[in-house]
């Protein structure tokens, strides 16, 4: 074991997933005092078959079992439906579409729970996120990096974390492939080197979404039409629909001669916009329809790592979560708003989605799609 980091404390988010046991295990390895924490931010309906939380604790307790550190429940429900879930529904009754997740790093588990560990004499926390943290000695700024593995980076999810949490905050995942990851899992015998990665939303799980969002808000039916003002059918809420969506429209059977480019008479349609005040949801047909591309967007609520928005020019941007890295050039505004252009035209640009920023691997930040 590396005696380095002897008589640090490092408490570790334990989700009961694979890589957070990792990380405990490294960081163990590296000689420091780990101690484990299991956040549970949702309540309701907890004993459903979608929500996993008593499960995932179980696999948390066993991994600090196997690794031989404590675990400790902490429940952050209640700053959760604070901090994060009503902001969730104000966007969607907006009719934009969120990212909890995001809203989740920066409220929840980089700040509640980055508080909870500080109470606790910790001098840093650490997660399973794909990302890494790295001090620039020539500006003496932390900034964040994309996690090594290009197929799992999370530093999209990550880019609203500031000066102060990147400086708290350890990714040692981030410096490994899944692959090795798994591999190491396996190797000190984890009881979840197996266990198959989440993929629902942080507190809504795997559960059907649209189920799940009528629960909370209320359906107001209306027109559903083509690009040349035809109504074509009648959806359920505009809350309930993202631009780009093709599943779930009950328009499939419906025919459109002489469709637009990229279409055909039995192309696929897709949600291209929402009209609020007239309550009406726009489809097109084909993927490539000239609606769902954008060259330009602006955003607001901007959040940027180093604590100021970065110079105006060319960097790269992702507009969603495991997109490419798209050219485009920054132009900053007042009031923590900027705009981006394109060099390619961008599919599905969505108000509400996050547009996070990138020089190379390093992330800036980002914010929130206005339009």
């Amino acid at each position: 074991m590396d005696k380095q980091h002897s008589g640090q404390r490092v408490v570790v988010g334990l989700s009961g997933g694979v890589d957070s046991a990792v990380t405990a295990w490294l960081l163990k390895q590296q000689g420091y005092e780990v101690i484990g924490i299991f956040m549970k931010n949702w309540e309701d309906d907890d004993d459903s078959a979608y929500c996993s939380s008593n499960i995932d604790f179980v696999d948390a307790a066993a991994v600090a079992d196997v690794i031989g550190i404590e675990i400790e429940h902490v429940n952050f429900a209640a700053e959760y439906k604070d901090r994060v879930f009503a902001e969730f529904l104000r966007e969607y009754q907006a009719g934009r579409t969120p990212n909890p997740d995001i809203l989740c790093n920066a409220e929840i588990k980089f700040k509640a729970f980055l508080d909870h560990a500080l109470r606790l004499g910790a001098q840093k926390i650490a997660t399973g996120h794909y990302a890494r943290v790295r001090l620039n000695a020539a500006t003496g700024k932390h900034q964040l990096l994309k996690g090594l593995d290009p197929s799992k980076d999370q530093s999209y999810f990550l880019h609203r974390l500031n000066q102060a949490q990147l400086s708290k905050t350890l990714f040692p995942v981030g410096e490994l492939h899944k692959t090795e990851v798994r591999r190491i899992a396996l190797e000190i015998g984890l009881p979840n080197a197996k266990k198959k990665d989440s993929t629902g939303i942080c507190f809504i799980g795997e559960r059907p979404f649209r189920d799940f969002l009528n629960r909370y808000i209320a359906k107001e039916p209306g027109p559903v039409k083509d690009e040349k003002g035809r109504t074509i059918g009648q959806h359920v809420g505009l809350s309930f629909y993202t631009l780009g969506q093709r599943q779930g429209l009950g328009i499939g059977g419906i025919k459109a001669k002489g469709a637009q480019k990229g279409g055909g008479e039995h192309a696929p349609w897709f949600v291209a916009r929402k009209e609020l005040e007239k309550n009406t949801l726009w489809v097109v047909q084909g993927h490539e329809h000239p609606w769902l591309q954008s060259r330009a967007l602006t955003a607001q609520d901007a959040s940027w790592v180093a604590g100021a928005a970065p110079a105006a020019g060319q960097l790269a941007a992702k507009t969603r979560y495991r997109q490419a890295d798209a050219p485009c050039t920054l132009t900053v505004a007042a009031d923590q708003a900027f705009s981006l252009k394109f060099t390619e035209p961008q599919w599905a640009v969505t108000p509400g989605q996050s547009a996070v920023l990138y020089d190379g691997e390093v992330c800036l930040g980002g914010g929130v799609i206005a339009a």
